[in-house]
C-alpha cells in the first residue's frame, strides 16, 4: 500500500464560524486570521494505492460553481486534484473508488463536473465507484434548513443517477470494519449525520483521515468545536473518545483542512489530549 496527499485547493473561512464559542483571542494564536477575520483552510484529500485499487478520499469543492459562489471562500493557491494526481503519475480516470466522508460541498464538490458543452452534470471520475452511507445520503438529499446551503444537489444527485453510487455498512457501535475498502471507519454524528472517518492501516501505523471531526490542529481542545456542527455537544463526546483512542494507540491524524499542519500525533497531558508531533506527508509516506 502507498498513500499520497492530493491537494484539491485552498480557501478561507470565517475564523469565528470555525471555532464556535471560543474567543478569537484564543484561537487566533494557532489559526491567525486576516483583516477580514478569515483563516486559511486546505482541502487535503488522500489517495490510497492498494493493489489494483486507487481510492480517493474526498474531492474538495470542484470547479463547476459560479464565480460569485467561489468569491465567498477566497480561493488561494493553484492546487487542483488533476495537478496533484499527475504529480504522482495518476489521472482521474485511474481512480477506482471515491470515498466521501460526508456530502458537504467542500468535501464532495469535485466528485461531479460539467460535461464538455456544459449542458449536463456527470461524475468527474468516470471509472470510480462513489461511496457514502444510507443514513447520511438520506440526510443530505432531504436537508435540514441549517445545512441546506452545504448540501448542493448538483454535487450529489448525479452520482446516484450515474449508477456508480454504493453505500457502506452502518456500524452497530462506533467503528465498522469495511473489508471491501480495506480500512476501518469511525462514524461521528456531531458535525453531520453519519460522517465517516477512515482509519487506514499503513506499514504498521494507523492513519486517520480526520475530515471535520478535527479540522485543524488548533481544534484539539475539546470545547473548540465549529459553529457549523449540527450537534456540538455530541461532537464534544466524539472528539474526546477519538482523541483518547489516538493518544492511547499513537494514531497519526491526517488533517484535511489544516493548511499548515499535515499530519499530527497527540498525547495525554494534564490539560487533556494535546499535540505531540507534527509530520509532513512526504516524510511519513516516504514520498519525494
Amino acid at each position: 500500500m502507498q498513500l499520497y496527499p492530493i491537494n484539491a485547493g485552498n480557501f478561507k473561512l470565517d475564523g469565528g464560524a470555525m471555532f464556535g464559542v471560543v474567543p478569537k483571542s484564543l484561537w487566533n494564536r494557532t489559526n491567525p486570521a486576516d483583516k477580514n477575520n478569515m483563516i486559511d483552510i486546505a482541502a487535503r484529500c488522500l489517495l490510497i494505492e492498494d493493489g489494483n485499487r486507487l481510492i480517493l478520499i474526498d474531492t474538495g469543492m470542484g470547479n463547476k460553481q459560479s464565480d460569485k459562489f467561489y468569491s465567498y471562500y477566497h480561493l488561494w493557491g493553484d492546487d487542483t486534484i488533476d495537478k496533484s494526481l499527475l504529480k504522482y503519475g495518476f489521472h482521474r480516470d485511474d481512480i477506482t473508488d471515491v470515498f466521501m466522508t460526508h456530502l458537504h460541498f467542500d468535501h464532495c464538490g469535485g466528485s461531479v463536473e460539467w460535461n464538455d458543452d456544459k449542458t449536463s452534470l456527470q461524475p468527474a471520475f468516470k471509472n470510480a465507484t462513489f461511496w457514502s452511507n444510507q443514513n447520511h445520503w438520506d440526510w443530505a438529499t432531504k436537508p435540514n434548513r441549517r445545512e441546506r446551503a452545504s448540501f448542493l444537489k448538483e454535487n450529489i444527485i448525479p452520482m446516484e443517477e450515474s449508477g456508480q453510487l454504493k453505500f457502506t455498512a452502518l456500524p452497530e457501535n462506533d467503528i465498522v470494519k469495511n473489508s471491501e475498502l480495506g480500512f476501518d471507519i469511525f462514524f461521528a454524528n456531531g458535525h453531520t449525520e453519519k460522517q465517516m472517518i477512515p482509519m487506514i492501516n499503513y506499514k504498521g501505523k494507523t492513519i486517520c483521515f480526520m475530515a471535520d471531526l478535527l479540522p485543524t490542529a488548533g481544534h484539539l481542545p475539546l470545547p473548540y468545536v465549529m459553529g457549523y456542527d449540527t450537534r456540538p455537544l455530541l461532537t464534544l463526546d466524539e472528539k474526546e473518545k477519538f482523541l483518547n483512542l489516538a493518544a492511547d494507540n499513537n494514531y497519526y491524524l491526517f488533517l484535511e483542512h489544516d493548511a499548515h499542519n499535515q499530519i499530527i500525533t497527540v498525547q495525554h497531558t494534564e490539560k487533556g489530549v494535546r499535540l505531540k508531533n507534527t509530520y509532513t506527508c512526504n516524510e511519513l509516506f516516504d514520498l519525494k
